[in-house]
């Protein structure tokens, strides 16, 4: 994590952080050891909802440290990593991502990616999740309002950014309370 998902300027002590392991399916139903790294805040909530998540067979399709494509959060969104810290600005801007605090997860992000309508055109992140903004699409890995993923989050007190006006993320969970 050292000078990737954990730079020098980060503001964060290691010692709100917390490293979870746990285990998730994939969509061709192999179990895997998933990593991720959230605030110890959340912790017990996120452990709680990959439980249920596994329980069921939800399909996720890889979680590993983000540190393992160098903090670079398109790259890891692009590889459809499901990832949560990472101490970053919000894109084009100076603001901090929830990311950076660990109070955000992000699931299975390249089908399911941040849309935002400008006047400019729409605009998608990652780029290769262009394919999954029609979200009338039936597609693998799908998050959609009625999905066991977001009702495990919003019981817990989590935002699903699917559920955002202005704009739509709908791999993102975060907690601000």
């Amino acid at each position: 994590m050292k000078g990737k998902s954990y730079p020098s300027n980060c503001t964060v002590s290691r010692e709100k952080l917390r490293y979870l392991k746990v285990l998730h399916y994939t969509a061709d139903g192999y179990i895997r050891l998933g990593e991720m790294v959230v605030n110890r805040a959340i912790s017990q909530d996120v452990l709680d909802v990959f439980k249920i998540l596994f329980e069921n067979r939800y399909p996720i399709e890889k979680m590993v440290l983000i540190d393992n494509y160098r903090a670079d959060d398109e790259k890891s969104m692009s590889d459809n990593n499901s990832s949560a810290f990472n101490f970053r600005f919000v894109q084009g801007t100076q603001v901090l991502s929830n990311h950076s605090h660990g109070m955000a997860v992000d699931i299975n992000p390249l089908y399911n990616p941040y849309v935002v309508k400008t006047n400019k055109g729409t605009l998608v992140s990652p780029k290769a999740g262009l394919l999954y903004a029609d979200r009338k699409q039936k597609f693998l890995y799908k998050i959609s309002a009625d999905d066991l993923c977001v009702q495990a989050f919003k019981k817990r007190g989590f935002e699903w950014g699917g559920d955002w006006k202005t704009r739509k993320d709908y791999q993102h969970f975060e907690k601000t309370k």
